[in-house]
């Protein structure tokens, strides 16, 4: 059974941004010897069929699918000391923060923390989180699309939800950003609560 820090479920644009951010912290005295996970389940990802011309950075005629791919190579170049777990799907979560048992379709883990980032289907099924879900408020009432009940990314006491599944709107970005203000309140959390960002420069 694997112990991690952190596990995030879901490889979207909201669980691929946390993992990139959380990874860049891995050089900070807070974030270096923490254990960092993904179960990288895409096949629900509405990026599988998207093409993504209006954000910013992208060329005309980029697909989602693309970026779901790229992302996890990016994730393996640049952070590989975040484990990703493939072919695995969450069928269960238990116990309380920080000793939470998460069931997948294969295997057994612990994480202190949970990051939860699949899509928004009422096909929604993870045991442990039924009592929170909630119809979508940002969607059209149509696609009968839901949402886990969570006050600015969290649901109960170490459990996050991130991107579209925490209320926001279908847009790539919003769902990006989403799962990457998660990632900077985990390591605000992790940095005795002092506001922590992760930048790059180019000096």
């Amino acid at each position: 059974m694997k112990d991690f820090d952190v596990l995030i479920i879901g490889a979207g644009a909201a669980g691929l941004s946390c993992a990139l951010i959380l990874g860049s912290a891995n050089n900070k005295p807070f974030a270096v010897d923490k254990k960092i996970g993904i179960l990288a389940h895409q096949k629900s990802s509405a990026l599988q069929n998207a093409e993504l011309n209006n954000v910013l950075g992208f060329k005309k005629g980029t697909k989602g699918v693309t970026i779901l791919n790229e992302g996890l190579n990016q994730l393996s170049n640049l952070y590989p000391h975040i484990t990703q777990i493939e072919k695995e799907k969450v069928n269960k979560i238990e116990g309380n923060a920080p000793n939470f048992t998460i069931y997948t379709n294969k295997e057994v883990y612990k994480a202190k923390l949970i990051v939860v980032a699949v899509g928004p289907s009422n096909l929604f099924n993870i045991k442990g989180l039924e009592q929170f879900v909630t119809l979508h408020p940002s969607l059209p009432p149509k696609k009968e699309r839901i949402m886990l009940k969570n006050n600015n990314h969290l649901v109960i006491n170490g459990i996050y939800v991130a991107g579209v599944l925490a209320g926001w709107r279908s847009q790539f970005a919003i769902a990006a950003g989403s799962g990457a203000q998660v990632a900077t309140d985990i390591l605000t959390a992790w940095n005795d609560g002092n506001q922590t960002m992760i930048h790059d420069s180019v000096n």
